[in-house]
C-alpha cells in the first residue's frame, strides 16, 4: 500500500517527534538518570534510563569527575537540580591518585557539588568541607531542605592510639556536619549546634557528636535520625561495643540527642542501616563464612524497638551482606550479599523477603532466592518508576534486575543485565526529574 504526500508527511512528523522525545520502537524513552560513583580513578558514571527495558545508556561526556578523592556517597537534592558527592579522603601515608592535582576538591575528605543539566550532564560547582574527617555517608533530612554529612572521626577525636595519646571510650567519636541547602544555587551553608558549646572556647559547636567509628545513617519518619557506629577497643579498659546514635530533627537543620543518647544493638559486624516504611533494617555480616541477619527494628520517640521475632538469619549459603534496601511499597526487602558460602548459589546476589506487619521477615519463596549480581555489591536503589532494582558493584559493573511489583521476585532485564560503570564502583543515586 502506497502512501499519500500528506501520509508520508504524517508518518514522518510522528517518528521525528518521537525521536526528540527519546522514544523509538525498541524503547519506551528516559524515565530517570544515573549516577554512579568509582572510587579507582575518582569517577561518577553517568547513564539513562530506558522506560520499557530498563536498559542504562551512557550520558554524553560520562564519567565525570567525582571533584575529589575516594567518592563513597552520593545525595540528589529533592528537586534534582543538584548532586552532591561525598569524597571520604585519603588517609594516612596514602600515595595520591593520578591526576589528583586536577581535582577541585583536593584529597582530603570534601563534598562536591554538581547541577544537573539537560540530559542528565554533570556541572561542577565547587567544594565544601566537613567539619570532621573522612566523611563516610550524606543524606538529606525529612524537608530536603538540609544536607546530613556522616564523618568517621569527629574534630579532635583519637580512634588509633599513640605513643602518647591512648584511645578512650570518649576519645573516639564521629559527627554529623550539617549544611542548610539554598534552593536557588544548591550552596551549602554550615548549621552550628545550638545546644552545645565548646568547653574550651565556648562557642556553639559546629558539628553533632555520634558514637565511635560511625559508617552509615538514616532518616526514619519525620524527625529522626539515627547512625549506626561499629564501636572502639580503647588502649585500656572495656571496649565499646557496636551502637547506634539517635536525634530527633527540629527546626532551622538543628539535631538534639534525646534521653537515651546510646542504643545498644547486638549485632558483631554490623554494615548498614536503612528505613523502609516504618521499620529500621540493621544488617549484621555476623561471624565469618555464616549468612549474617538481619535487625528490624520499630521507631518510637527516636527510640528503637525490636520487632516481633527478633533478628532474622539471612538466606542460607550467603555471607557477607551489607546493605538493604525496601522497595517503594514497603512490602518487599531486598539485601545485598558480597560473597558465598554455597557453591550452588551465586557468589554476589541479593536475598529477599516478604515484609508482615508485625511479623518476622519471610524468605521470599522463589528457587532463584538469592538472585546473582555483579561482584562485590555495595549498594542499591530502586528506580524512578519502581519497575527495576540496580546495585552498584566493586567490580565496576551495575547489574539491573525487573521488580514484580506482586511477587517480588527479581528477574534479568530483557537485554542484558549488566552495564559497565567506572573502576571499584561504590554506591550510585537514581533522579525521575530536574525542577
Amino acid at each position: 500500500m502506497k502512501l499519500s504526500r500528506i501520509g508520508r508527511f504524517s508518518l514522518a512528523f510522528v517518528v521525528s517527534v518521537a525521536m526528540g522525545l527519546g522514544m523509538t520502537a525498541c524503547g519506551g524513552g528516559t524515565i530517570g538518570y544515573m549516577w554512579v560513583l568509582g572510587t579507582q580513578y575518582n569517577q561518577v558514571a553517568a547513564f539513562k534510563i530506558d522506560d520499557f527495558s530498563g536498559n542504562l545508556t551512557q550520558i554524553v561526556h560520562s564519567p565525570f569527575s567525582s571533584g575529589g578523592a575516594d567518592p563513597v556517597s552520593i545525595v540528589v537534592s529533592s528537586g534534582g537540580r543538584f548532586v552532591y558527592v561525598v569524597n571520604h579522603g585519603l588517609t594516612g601515608t596514602a600515595t595520591p591518585p593520578s591526576g589528583s592535582s586536577s581535582l577541585p576538591c583536593g584529597t582530603a575528605g570534601s563534598i562536591a557539588e554538581f547541577s544537573v543539566g539537560g540530559q542528565g550532564v554533570l556541572t561542577f560547582q565547587q567544594c565544601f568541607t566537613p567539619q570532621g574527617f573522612n566523611p563516610v555517608w550524606a543524606t538529606l533530612d525529612p524537608t530536603g531542605g538540609y544536607l546530613y554529612v556522616l564523618d568517621s572521626l569527629g574534630p579532635g577525636a583519637v580512634c588509633t592510639p599513640t605513643a602518647t595519646t591512648p584511645v578512650t571510650p570518649t576519645s573516639c567519636y564521629g559527627d554529623i556536619t550539617v549544611f542548610s541547602i539554598a534552593q536557588d544555587t544548591g550552596r551549602l551553608s554550615l548549621v552550628l549546634n545550638q545546644q552545645v558549646k565548646d568547653p574550651n572556647t565556648q562557642k556553639q559547636l559546629s558539628y553533632f557528636p555520634v558514637g565511635p567509628n560511625p559508617t552509615m545513617m538514616t532518616v526514619a519518619g519525620t524527625g529522626c535520625v539515627f547512625t549506626l557506629n561499629n564501636g572502639v577497643t580503647p588502649s585500656s579498659g572495656s571496649a565499646v561495643a557496636p551502637n547506634v546514635t539517635p536525634y530527633s530533627v527540629g527546626g532551622s537543620g538543628q539535631l538534639t540527642q534525646t534521653t537515651n543518647s546510646t542504643i545498644a544493638i547486638n549485632a558483631t559486624r554490623p554494615t548498614s542501616i536503612r528505613t523502609g516504611g516504618s521499620i529500621v533494617y540493621i544488617t549484621d555480616a555476623g561471624a565469618q563464612n555464616t549468612p549474617g541477619q538481619i535487625l528490624p527494628f520499630t521507631v518510637g520517640a527516636c527510640s528503637l524497638s525490636t520487632v516481633t521475632g527478633g533478628p532474622v538469619t539471612n538466606v542460607s549459603g550467603t555471607a557477607n551482606p551489607v546493605y538493604t534496601l525496601a522497595d517503594s511499597t514497603g512490602q518487599f526487602l531486598y539485601v545485598l550479599n558480597q560473597s558465598s558460602t554455597n557453591s550452588t548459589i551465586p557468589n554476589s546476589s541479593i536475598s529477599a523477603f516478604n515484609v508482615e506487619s508485625n511479623s518476622p521477615l519471610i524468605q521470599l519463596p522463589d528457587q532463584n532466592n538469592p538472585y546473582p549480581i555483579g561482584g562485590g555489591p555495595v549498594c542499591m536503589v530502586e528506580d524512578p518508576s519502581n519497575q527495576y532494582l540496580y546495585t552498584s558493584n566493586g567490580d565496576g559493573t551495575v547489574t539491573g534486575k525487573i521488580l514484580d511489583r506482586t511477587s517480588g521476585q527479581l528477574s534479568d532485564l530483557k537485554r542484558g543485565s549488566t552495564f559497565t560503570a567506572v573502576g571499584q564502583a561504590s554506591c550510585l543515586a537514581v533522579s525521575g526529574n530536574v525542577d
